[in-house]
């Protein structure tokens, strides 16, 4: 590569629970790697990466934005994440594109349930991760509780490299353990310039007993550090952090390092970690793809001397324009190139090509593997897609994206004719956005249905309605999705036999149904010799069945189904297979019985000691299962699931409950029983 050198690149993003600290901590990394000369707030609205005027107007970050910095020589490719459960699906996006990735933990909060939910998250795609304890300048910080918490709950093994160093109850900087220095940073330059010190003599022993794990929890990962560490000698700051670099690779480690982003301390070494420790794209396991026509695997090299292989993780309506967001896994890209999408199998062109600065744009004229870029001018190509380029013999699609269910829903509808029509056009350009919301029309009422993931998902795509689309709408109460699925066993049979038009229909279905673990989704199964063109109508009938039972007219979830005979006959049809099909499952949930099922989600309170009884004796009241009471510091934090039906104001309610001083968050669980 002339333009850029592989080993000089960093794909990695901010994770984190809501309020952690991530946009912040991406502000200070672009005011210090001199990409924007005055950091913004978010509290005031100004942090470069929230632009969108809903981010603006809240202080939480809602779309994941994208920008690129320089440190070192090296540059780093940076996706700051929103951490609130409702946008749960661009921390997946961004995941999936991306190299490496620094969890951000607040020292007051610990590991809450949302940083649970992006761990799980970071360990599906294998990515290596750098923890970065923040907050630390706060009354109740409690640097030792966060990394037992990483500990336990994310089942990992954190190893700090740094500990905070405190005068009093300020936080003046940090103890590097790998140089045994002190970091000051100093105040009168934003944080900008630190003294490195001598350790003080009170934290000598903390030093040492932190060091010594530190190198006896390395030895396992390296021979030669192991025989000098044995040896009593000291191993180089240089070899200490090649063995970190191989152990954080290997998924083995976390390396912990800390500091308070609002206080402009402890960025720089961040910094720096990620360079040391994440890895560039060639260090990165190829990338699986299937070819379209064989289904094998595929193994894709990040080279930019490879054949074309991209994959679109974000569309963006920007003025008016589609811009789709694009991570180059092989070959070049360059403007006026024509692309073909694998997945949808048609042929796009690339007008423009960009390289992003949150909402702003700098045209490029060709992309390299390793980049995360935007384009303009692909008109079909959606989240998940694939693109090659048109020339390539080989169609490698590589693995969609996980989409979460839509849980609640609200009715929506256009003031004048006028605002009608705007509604429809808008419909599918929100939807192909945000994969997590769906825009339907309700068959029985007429009703344009808007489900997403949340109150406030749903709160903010109502405004991008109005703002972003110029769509006049009225909006009616959040209402439940709910789901249903079967109790029991159950067989059925069905003929279906029926002219429709001038043709003679005929189907012969014979199948059984049985309920599959909670969350292991609808599995169908087809024994005997059935030929796949037969197969294929028949799971069609059977998917269809699923989409709205013939009791509640809910969805179906977590079904078996078995289709145990087919009979083929002179009259059979794909058409009639698939009405049999479908008819025959119907009547087999009926006989299997159906139950409802309702979202639940994952909650955790957190509440002074005083209010926690009347804490927990409202989350009774709610259905709530309690699952246990942490003890943190002053506070308590509630763990429960409770239906989604329930938190609706609970906002208000523990507010009231514990005079304006507890918070909470939730995540989605799954969907139960009624």
């Amino acid at each position: 590569m002339s333009s850029k050198r592989l080993a000089k690149i960093r794909n990695m993003g901010f994770v984190a629970h809501i309020d952690a600290g991530k946009t912040t901590v991406t502000e200070r990394v672009l005011f210090y790697t001199g990409k924007i000369h005055r950091m913004g707030e978010v509290h005031d609205g100004q942090a470069t990466m929230d632009w969108m005027p809903q981010e603006q107007e809240r202080g939480i970050t809602i779309t994941s934005a994208v920008s690129t910095c320089s440190w070192n020589n090296h540059e780093i490719h940076i996706i700051d994440t929103p951490g609130h459960v409702d946008f749960t699906i661009e921390v997946e996006r961004s995941l999936r594109v991306l190299d490496g990735a620094v969890m951000i933990l607040c020292a007051v909060g610990g590991v809450q349930a949302q940083t649970e939910t992006v761990w799980q998250q970071c360990q599906r795609y294998h990515i290596p991760t750098v923890a970065f304890i923040n907050k630390l300048d706060r009354m109740g910080a409690d640097f030792d509780s966060v990394i037992r918490q990483i500990n336990e709950r994310l089942e990992v093994k954190p190893l700090p490299i740094q500990l905070p160093y405190y005068d009093g109850d300020a936080l003046k900087g940090v103890i590097d353990l790998i140089g045994r220095r002190a970091l000051v940073w100093d105040e009168d330059t934003l944080g900008a310039t630190y003294t490195v010190l001598p350790v003080p003599e009170d934290m000598e022993p903390a030093l040492h007993a932190a060091r010594d794990f530190m190198l006896e929890t390395l030895a396992d990962f390296d021979d030669e550090l192991m025989e000098s560490y044995l040896a009593g000698q000291d191993p180089e700051e240089k070899r200490i952090k090649e063995a970190l670099r191989r152990a954080t690779l290997d998924t083995g480690v976390v390396p912990v390092l800390c500091g308070s982003a609002l206080k402009n301390k402890g960025i720089q070494p961040l910094i720096d970690g990620i360079i040391d420790f994440l890895p560039s794209p060639h260090e990165v396991k190829p990338i699986i793809a299937h070819d379209k026509k064989t289904g094998e695997e595929v193994p894709v090299e990040i080279t930019a001397d490879g054949p074309l292989v991209g994959y679109v993780f974000k569309v963006y309506m920007d003025e008016g324009r589609r811009m789709v967001y694009l991570r180059l896994y092989s070959g070049v890209l360059n403007v006026g190139d024509e692309v073909f999408n694998t997945t949808r199998e048609g042929k796009e062109k690339i007008a423009r090509l960009f390289e992003m600065h949150s909402h702003n744009k700098q045209r490029i004229d060709k992309a390299i593997a390793g980049d995360i870029v935007a384009a303009v001018g692909l008109k079909d190509s959606i989240t998940g897609d694939t693109l090659v380029s048109s020339s390539e013999e080989r169609a490698l699609v590589l693995e969609p994206l996980m989409i979460l269910k839509p849980v609640i829903s609200v009715a929506i509808e256009p003031k004048s004719s006028e605002a009608s029509s705007k509604l429809e056009q808008s419909m599918q350009k929100i939807m192909e956005e945000d994969p997590t919301i769906k825009v339907s029309e309700d068959p029985d009422t007429g009703q344009v249905i808007l489900a997403g993931m949340g109150e406030l998902h749903l709160e903010i795509a109502v405004d991008r309605f109005k703002t972003a689309f110029g769509v006049d709408i009225n909006v009616g109460k959040p209402q439940v999705l709910y789901c249903s699925t079967v109790e029991q066993s159950a067989q059925a049979e069905k003929v279906f036999e029926k002219k429709i038009g001038e043709v003679e229909h005929s189907g012969h279905v014979v199948l059984s149904v049985k309920q599959n673990k909670r969350g292991g989704g609808n599995t169908f199964a087809l024994n005997g010799n059935v030929p796949p063109d037969i197969a294929a109508h028949v799971r069609v009938g059977l998917e269809e069945a699923c989409l709205a039972d013939p009791v509640y007219g809910y969805e179906v979830l977590d079904i078996g189904v078995v289709v145990d005979k087919v009979p083929i006959g002179d009259k059979t049809t794909p058409q009639g297979l698939k009405i049999a099909a479908q008819m025959a499952l119907q009547d087999a949930m009926i006989k299997a019985g159906l139950v409802k099922l309702e979202p639940v989600m994952e909650l955790d309170a957190l509440s002074p000691e005083e209010y926690i009884g009347d804490v927990v004796g409202d989350l009774s009241s709610r259905r709530a299962s309690i699952e246990g009471v942490v003890i943190k510091g002053k506070y308590h934090q509630v763990h429960a699931y409770v239906p989604l039906s329930k938190t609706f104001g609970y906002s208000t309610a523990l507010r009231s409950l514990t005079r304006g001083r507890g918070s909470f968050s939730m995540r989605f669980h799954g969907f139960d029983k009624v």
